[in-house]
């Protein structure tokens, strides 16, 4: 005769699924967390690659402006490739440049002197800048 071996009843099977669950939940909702912050951290990495076609001695000119990288950059090149013109004027950012700031200002002494000028670029993934000019050194 055989003798028949306990087994797992169907609340202890319930309640280790459960367990697991709440286990897996948490995991779950950290992995999708940085998962959205590793989307965000790729799109703002393209968004500061295209910023660089903004960033010129010009853009200071530009206060309060909505420009395409095409606008900018047509005073310094010749694109004579439409593909390239039209992926260049899809390209647009809003311009604010507030005051510029003197950080270092010895001129009455006859030394060097130093200003900023911040610069925001303005979109969904909005970026600030810095622009120095340093004289008399």
């Amino acid at each position: 005769m055989r003798t028949l071996r306990p087994a797992f009843t169907i609340i202890e099977i319930l309640i280790s699924v459960i367990i697991i669950t709440l286990a897996i939940v948490p995991v779950l909702k950290v992995h999708t967390d940085n998962q959205e912050q590793i989307v965000y951290i790729s799109e703002r990495n393209k968004r500061s690659l295209e910023d660089s076609l903004y960033l010129s001695k010009d853009i200071l000119l530009h206060h309060q402006d909505n420009k395409t990288a095409y606008e900018v950059l047509e005073k310094f090149f010749k694109i004579k490739d439409s593909k390239s013109r039209e992926i260049l004027k899809k390209s647009n950012r809003d311009i604010f440049i507030p005051e510029e700031k003197d950080i270092l200002s010895t001129e009455e002494q006859g030394g060097p002197s130093a200003v900023v000028h911040e610069i925001m670029l303005k979109d969904k993934h909005s970026s600030i800048y810095y622009h120095f000019n340093l004289e008399g050194f």
